[in-house]
């Protein structure tokens, strides 16, 4: 029997090869695939690498726990050349304030030319300039110190928030001691960029402020919070908070820098005198004023809060609890 023609109402029917599509290439795997992994649907990817990538890091780096440095980014480092400051236009750029906000110059103040806010901002620029070169000689007692503790991974590291400013000052100490600091960068919406004094391999941007102020708690041991605006309020309400509520698997040592500047900008009397807080709430942190106060305050509270006790845990025979995954800082949930 002859054999019918194919026809395209035929189940057995194959098209001529001119007509098949063109071979299609190799799909993106979905973590190569920008598309994906910048749109909303993969967020969650990018806050579980902003939680996994530096946790990396920590772990390669042998970085055990912090000592985290906030205050103002913006007022530059002291200007060996002309000796003086100037005011940046937010908190971590690099482009400068108008030249209305800035400090008064030496030659305004004597010729009476300068506004009252400029004047003002002079003053304070002198008292920045002091704060920095506080943060700065703190943070480098506090390295000198820590490196000479026998352990086998970095204990009490230098953490800034990158930026310039006290932030820059906390890295800076840490750097000319000759030891790791680290700066927990946020990626903003003007130019900024991480000061030169963070150790490169910990020089970390995040995208989510949430994620970066998880950096900032988990590895924490102390706070030493010197003076700044919405920025340094923010993540030290943090932090208290987290130690008021006992989110916090550790005890935290928070040393307040400048009691002076510091008293002004919040009375704590009427809180409690509203009842907002305990009046044992302000027992969650200390003022200093020098660098030798705040080093002695740090010193103690990091010993008696956690050298003290790792050691008794040793001498027990206990197995330390930082000995083991995740091989940092440990706290609840």
């Amino acid at each position: 029997m002859d054999r019918k023609d194919p026809s395209p109402d035929t189940p057995d029917f194959i098209a001529p090869i001119a007509d098949m599509p063109s071979p299609l290439e190799a799909a993106p795997l979905a973590y190569e695939n920008p598309g994906f992994l910048n749109s909303p649907d993969g967020r969650i990817i990018r806050i579980l690498s902003e939680y996994s990538e530096p946790l990396a890091r920590f772990r390669h780096e042998r970085i055990q726990d912090t000592v985290v440095f906030f205050g103002s980014a913006r007022f530059r480092g002291l200007d060996e050349a002309n000796r003086q400051l100037e005011l940046l236009e937010n908190t971590g750029s690099t482009a400068r304030a108008p030249q209305e906000e800035q400090p008064a110059t030496a030659p305004e103040l004597e010729q009476g030319t300068a506004t009252e806010l400029s004047r003002r901002r002079a003053e304070a620029a002198v008292e920045m300039a002091h704060y920095y070169e506080d943060a700065r000689t703190l943070a480098r007692m506090l390295t000198e110190w820590a490196q000479g503790l026998k352990a086998r991974r970095h204990r009490f590291v230098v953490t800034s928030g990158g930026g310039p400013g006290i932030m820059e000052a906390a890295n800076r100490g840490a750097y000319e001691a000759g030891g790791k600091s680290i700066g927990l960068n946020i990626r903003l919406p003007f130019e900024q960029f991480p000061n030169p004094y963070i150790t490169p391999e910990l020089n970390f941007e995040f995208h989510y402020f949430f994620m970066r102020k998880y950096w900032f708690a988990y590895l924490a041991k102390a706070l030493v919070v010197f003076p700044g605006g919405f920025g340094t309020l923010d993540e030290m309400f943090e932090l208290l908070t987290l130690a008021q509520t006992g989110k916090l698997a550790k005890k935290i040592t928070v040393i307040m820098y400048g009691s002076s500047y510091w008293k002004d900008v919040i009375n704590l009397d009427v809180l409690v005198d509203k009842g907002a807080i305990s009046p044992r709430d302000r027992e969650l942190f200390t003022f200093a004023d020098t660098p030798e106060k705040a080093f002695e305050l740090l010193r103690d509270g990091l010993i008696h809060n956690h050298l003290e006790p790792e050691a008794a845990r040793a001498a027990s025979g206990a197995e330390d609890e930082v000995a083991v995954s995740p091989e940092i800082a440990r706290t609840k949930g």
